[in-house]
């Protein structure tokens, strides 16, 4: 029982109204605005009353390095899973 899911094509010469993503413009707008306020949200790490537990927690800007580090090692971690948990394209397609 295979059923065939049509996936409306998008892009230029589509009939689709451009969406405000679609426009550079915007996500650069976007990009700013977020590194603004990962910038502030740094910086606002030296008026925060600390609490430490480690002696790490006391440097500048732990948490927001901490949370990078953390991220690139989610993505990298979920590049080298991706390698073993890679399927083929026709895979569910397929009887059996």
């Amino acid at each position: 029982m295979t059923e065939s899911h049509h996936i409306p094509p998008t892009g230029p010469g589509t009939d689709e109204p451009k969406r405000w993503l679609d426009d550079k413009a915007n996500l650069r707008k976007l990009a700013i605005a977020l590194f603004v306020l990962c910038a502030a949200l740094f910086l606002a790490d030296a008026f925060y009353v600390k609490h430490p537990v480690h002696w790490l927690e006391e440097t500048f800007g732990f948490y927001a390095l901490y949370a990078f580090v953390v991220g690139v090692a989610l993505v990298l971690g979920a590049k080298l899973i991706r390698v073993f948990l890679k399927r083929d394209e026709d895979y569910y397609d397929r009887d059996g």
